[in-house]
């Protein structure tokens, strides 16, 4: 092992469609550019309060320097499933031309650490804020690897796991955004948005979510008091320009922000008092729809408008995938959200086992039907770990990893895998058609602000760009036709 100081460390984040300058990035996310990991920014945080030489990249904002990698100590590299090829090649390319340590986490390392561990020397497991203070200290030490949390090959190449972490109950590390490279340039982009993420856990058990895999089911919260300097900082290093952003909107990006319905109230009360005045989103369960007290403060605390993961619109779906939902609850969610003046967004997911041609169509409808805007429309997810993917894993068409960001990778119950794909083109080219782009930039409608109608017209280029790529894999996903 180490025995050794360590001076420098860095992170880095892969990214499958990497950054690089194109006029595209003004108007569409995801296909040089997109919002870097707050996760990650939060480890390059607390690390640089024991090694003042630590710095993070990001391949979604900017190019790496790999001559400032090079000579590291340590390189941290966090991966999801979508990246986790990229992830790969990243380390064996340190690898090569270095002897920096490299040691790999995140959600796709940590539920698959048996895979990852072969392309690195250690594999972090779960959120780290604790056990990557313990990795650097017992390296800088010699000591044992000997801690929950961590996953590494010995002298012999056996494959040692030392089990389990118990998740970090003190989660308020305010994420220092100016460590990362590049970021405070690349804040002028409309298309990035700020991030504060308040909360983590969720108390239901979905099959296909793998976020509840990795943070567990006990909620647990940040103080509404630094919840607020997050936001505070956050809108501080978004907006500290000479010119203002179009698109002035802040994501709480939490998987379950009402989960804990006291504290939430108590941070949106906290928000109220602080006097900042901004634009919020945020994600949620249909639930929150049906709370009136809810909806008013959010309103008054500047929330623009609710993300619901709503998935399917059929409550036979929702049975078989555990999803305690109803279409009837959901759609009386949605209308009480808008009466309260917040728009809806909507989150989907085609591919259930249920699911038969035309279901595209009737999900477009659904959607135009009950004015739900910028949807989010993808195949069903298999991220490696979760009871979706076991259940499913004679059904994949193959893992190739960079594939599972909601394109078809599996075989559905009564269609091919080409067929959903064009159910997919189908329901976005609805939804984001012409028509829908000049209804949204010149209706009438005074619930859509300027900054909606700029977001349509992005979310238009972006699923157009979309579009183009399940397009040119629909000939490839024709060979797919006989279940295995």
């Amino acid at each position: 092992m180490g025995g050794m100081s360590i001076k420098k460390i860095r992170f880095i984040e892969p990214a499958n469609n990497r950054y690089r300058v194109s006029p595209v990035n003004l108007y569409t996310y995801d296909k040089y550019i997109r919002t870097p990991s707050t996760g990650l920014l939060t480890l390059t945080t607390i690390v640089k309060e024991i090694v003042d030489d630590t710095l993070m990249y990001s391949e979604s904002i900017s190019k790496v320097k790999w001559s400032d990698i090079f000579d590291a100590d340590i390189v941290f590299i966090g991966i999801f499933t979508m990246n986790a090829p990229r992830g790969y090649e990243i380390a064996r390319y340190i690898k090569e031309n270095s002897s920096a340590l490299v040691v790999m986490g995140g959600l796709h390392a940590s539920l698959n650490y048996a895979e990852a561990v072969e392309h690195c020397n250690y594999v972090l497991l779960g959120e780290g804020d604790e056990s990557i203070l313990e990795f650097i200290n017992a390296y800088e030490n010699n000591t044992p690897l000997d801690f929950p949390g961590m996953a590494y090959k010995d002298d012999n190449n056996a494959l040692i796991y030392t089990g389990d972490r118990i998740p970090p109950h003190n989660i308020d590390t305010i994420p220092n955004r100016y460590l990362m490279y590049n970021f405070k340039k690349m804040a002028g982009h409309n298309t990035i948005w700020a991030q504060v993420h308040a909360s983590r856990g969720c108390p239901h058990d979905c099959d296909y979510c793998a976020l509840v895999k990795h943070f567990g089911r006990k909620v647990r919260t940040r103080s509404p008091e630094n919840v607020v300097e997050d936001i505070r900082q956050g809108v501080a290093f978004f907006e500290e320009r000479l010119f203002k952003r179009v698109m002035r909107i802040l994501w709480i990006t939490d998987d379950n922000f009402f989960a804990n319905r006291k504290w939430a109230i108590e941070v949106l009360n906290a928000i109220i008092d602080s006097g900042i005045k901004y634009n919020y989103t945020i994600q949620a369960r249909y639930e929150v729809g049906l709370d009136d007290e809810m909806l008013v403060l959010l309103k008054k605390a500047g929330f623009v408008e609710v993300a619901f993961g709503i998935e399917f619109i059929d409550d036979e779906s929702f049975e078989l995938y555990h999803k305690k939902s109803t279409r009837e609850d959901i759609i009386k969610a949605i209308h009480n959200t808008q009466r309260h003046g917040l728009r809806t967004r909507g989150l989907f997911i085609l591919g259930a086992d249920n699911h038969t041609k035309g279901i595209g169509t009737r999900l477009a409808a659904f959607i135009l039907e009950n004015n739900i805007v910028e949807p989010v429309i993808q195949s069903m997810y298999f991220v490696p770990g979760t009871p979706v993917y076991e259940q499913s894993k004679n059904k994949l068409i193959h893992t190739n990893w960079e594939k599972y960001t909601g394109h078809v990778v599996h075989y559905p119950m009564n269609m091919t895998p080409a067929e959903l794909q064009q159910e997919l083109i189908t329901a976005s080219a609805i939804v984001y058609s012409r028509k829908q782009l000049f209804r949204a930039l010149f209706s009438s409608d005074s619930a859509r602000s300027f900054s909606a109608r700029m977001t349509f017209l992005g979310e238009y280029f972006w699923q157009k760009s979309i579009r183009r790529d399940l397009k040119r894999e629909l000939k490839e996903l024709k060979n797919f036709t006989e279940k295995p």
